[in-house]
């Protein structure tokens, strides 16, 4: 018993010495290099989102920061923040920007994570796509950034928003989705697809997330005239094996395909 308790006292103590930030989220000393700020739009609380980088001691890019939005799977809480951080770190450039989205809670058992203009639910007060346009003006009103190179990166929970987005709005010029579903009936009209870039990864062995429907999006959206790869990888739902080189080969694809830019 007094092992038992012993043990019970040096676990509580390992915890309570960890670091954390004010609002919970573990710090990991690996990531200091690697600044993030927490914003809020027009002090919306619904409207969060962690703008991560510049790197510590980079230069600014001359033609203004590559920009990756990212809608993370699960509940999209802000407890993801360290693993996009670790994202931006091992997988992006230096020249990258990366803006990190919080799920809006608008009621306890809501049925999206990341609710859309077809895939709307009770007390909403903006769609996923309104949110994200937002938050990459906003990422612009604070750094130059470089329209050519504007990517979303979602997964699981995230892919719906990310297909929708991807096929609204003209500032995001390739779009990275992973392990989610392909819902073309909640989705805007696919022929809008046209000239744009979709990066695919998903695990045939997923029995979250069917394969069948990266297969669907790949052929739907290359049917409309879109860009697309599909890697698959092996392993089942999730993000396994070298999951930073993976995210970083998706990314090298969307600059060389990506769609043309807003014309100003």
């Amino acid at each position: 018993m007094r092992c038992f308790l012993l043990w019970i006292a040096c676990l509580c103590s390992v915890f309570l010495t960890l670091p954390f930030r004010a609002d919970g989220i573990e710090v990991d000393p690996e990531l200091a290099d690697v600044p993030s700020q927490d914003f809020t739009l027009g002090k919306d609380p619904n409207k969060r989102y962690f703008l991560i980088g510049p790197r510590t001691g980079a230069a600014a890019p001359a033609e203004g920061y590559k920009l990756l939005v990212v809608l993370p799977g699960g509940g999209g809480n802000a407890e993801f923040l360290p693993f996009v951080q670790r994202i931006s770190k091992h997988a992006l450039p230096q020249e990258y920007l990366v803006a990190q989205l919080v799920a809006p809670k608008w009621s306890a058992d809501q049925p999206a994570t990341w609710p859309t203009a077809k895939s709307r639910v009770a007390k909403m007060k903006f769609t996923t796509e309104e949110f994200l346009s937002a938050v990459i003006d906003d990422a612009a009103k604070r750094h130059k950034l470089d329209p050519r190179h504007c990517y979303t990166l979602s997964w699981s929970s995230g892919g719906p928003a990310g297909y929708a987005a991807a096929l609204s709005n003209q500032k995001i010029t390739g779009s990275f989705v992973a392990m989610s579903v392909f819902k073309p009936d909640q989705l805007p009209p696919l022929k809008q697809a046209e000239g744009k870039a979709f990066y695919l990864y998903h695990s045939s062995e997923d029995r979250i997330c069917p394969f069948r429907m990266a297969e669907q999006a790949q052929k739907s959206l290359a049917g409309s005239k879109a860009k697309v790869e599909l890697k698959k990888y092996a392993g089942g739902h999730g993000w396994r094996g070298p999951v930073f080189d993976e995210i970083r080969t998706g990314i090298e694809w969307l600059e060389i395909n990506h769609s043309a830019p807003p014309q100003p």
